[in-house]
């Protein structure tokens, strides 16, 4: 039975071995794609986390003034809508103060100059 143990114990070192090769395998294998994902997040341009919620207070900030701004122009459309529109009767003109008409048969001035009217 001694040839038996042997050989179990030659097989448990030699599974033992290549689960220690496999565990370190594992590690670096970790390591490197750690590595990698980093370098390609990196590339991304991603942002922090920090900036990512001070950008969506602030959008919910813009969103809420909005609304009530939107509420604040349908008050005041509704106010307008409700008033009388003032009416556009034609008014009647106000008399102003007539001046002396010329008198048709006066002669015009006379000037050295020849009419541009008459054709020599």
């Amino acid at each position: 039975m001694s040839a038996g143990n042997r050989l179990m114990d030659d097989l448990s070192r030699v599974a033992g071995g290549a689960l220690g090769a496999l565990s370190g395998l594992r590690g670096e294998v970790e390591v490197l794609v750690r590595q990698r994902m980093e370098r390609m997040v990196a590339s991304m341009e991603l942002v922090t986390r920090e900036e990512f919620d001070s950008v969506q207070a602030m959008a919910s900030e813009a969103r809420a003034k909005q609304e009530d701004l939107e509420k604040k122009v349908a008050d005041l459309e509704a106010k307008l809508a409700a008033k009388p529109a003032p009416s556009r009767a034609r008014r009647t003109p106000t008399p102003t103060k007539s001046r002396p008409a010329k008198k048709a048969d006066t002669p015009a001035p006379k000037s050295d100059a020849p009419s541009p009217t008459t054709e020599e």
